[in-house]
């Protein structure tokens, strides 16, 4: 059986690893309790921006598992991390296509949120109204009237940010539309594409490391997503493994120029060898 070796800390994947939707994938109790036991640090990091970091507690604890706050980290908390590193105080007016997610961490980084058609009309000396950032997460309460107005910002000037740009979100009836294309539909409308901040650029992993206090060297990450998950790791040095329960499959992988360093069937083959390394 093969072995992890030089194993400081896993930052983890939370769709298509952990679980479809509401139905926890095989294995979850055992693969938590293995990484208690072992007393392996890790980090829930996934780029879906849809729920806070309370509701992912409470959807681990509705299937068994406890985590706490510091072991969760999701694309929007990334992005207002980024935010509000690099964005000047007096530039802090957004508009948010997304869930409360997205919302609350922007709110909490002193971001003023703006509502639908508060935009700059420069032409009428209105320029004190709109957003001077548009950032688009997953919005499950997607409107014409959002779009409309994310677009309308956008054309007068405000700068576009992502919380990630996963095209599909796998769930319990299989893969749905993601963040990326609400995206596509606003680069269409305005002829701006997005920075986004999750996966695969290394923002989200590099954040992650710094919570857990490891090294790229010595910490791996766990995901399903050839083009987010393990792009991601790619491009922050860091090793990876690929499990074979959601997007990705061994057939994809031909097609990369890069690679997962294992591919594991689930997280009950990654917790099996977990207590094999350790």
């Amino acid at each position: 059986m093969q072995k992890l070796d030089k194993l400081g800390g896993l930052i983890i994947d939370m769709d298509g690893v952990l679980w479809h939707g509401n139905n926890p994938i095989a294995g979850l109790g055992d693969f938590f309790v293995t990484l208690r036991e072992l007393a392996i640090p890790f980090i829930l990091a996934t780029n879906n921006a849809s729920l806070t970091q309370q509701q992912y507690i409470d959807k681990l604890a509705a299937m068994g598992v406890a985590v706490s706050a510091d072991e969760i980290l999701t694309s929007s908390m990334a992005t207002a991390t980024y935010l509000a590193e690099y964005i000047p105080h007096d530039k802090r007016r957004v508009f948010v296509i997304g869930e409360e997610g997205l919302r609350q961490p922007l709110i909490d980084h002193g971001f003023t949120l703006t509502e639908l058609y508060q935009v700059n009309q420069a032409d009428k000396g209105i320029n004190d109204q709109g957003a001077d950032l548009v950032v688009s997460g997953l919005d499950r309460q997607l409107t014409w009237d959002k779009l409309a107005t994310a677009t309308l910002n956008i054309k007068a000037g405000a700068q576009f940010y992502a919380t990630n740009a996963d095209t599909t979100l796998p769930t319990e009836l299989g893969e749905v539309m993601g963040n990326g294309g609400t995206l596509a539909a606003l680069a269409a409308a305005t002829g701006v594409t997005a920075i986004s901040i999750g996966k695969p650029e290394p923002i989200l992993y590099q954040q992650a490391l710094a919570i857990l206090g490891t090294q790229a060297e010595n910490t791996i990450a766990i995901g399903d997503r050839l083009d987010t998950d393990i792009l991601g790791a790619v491009n922050a040095g860091m090793r990876s493994i690929m499990v074979l329960t959601g997007i990705s499959s061994k057939q994809d992988m031909a097609k990369l120029d890069y690679q997962p360093t294992w591919v594991m069937a689930d997280i009950t083959e990654v917790a099996q060898i977990l207590r094999n390394s350790i």
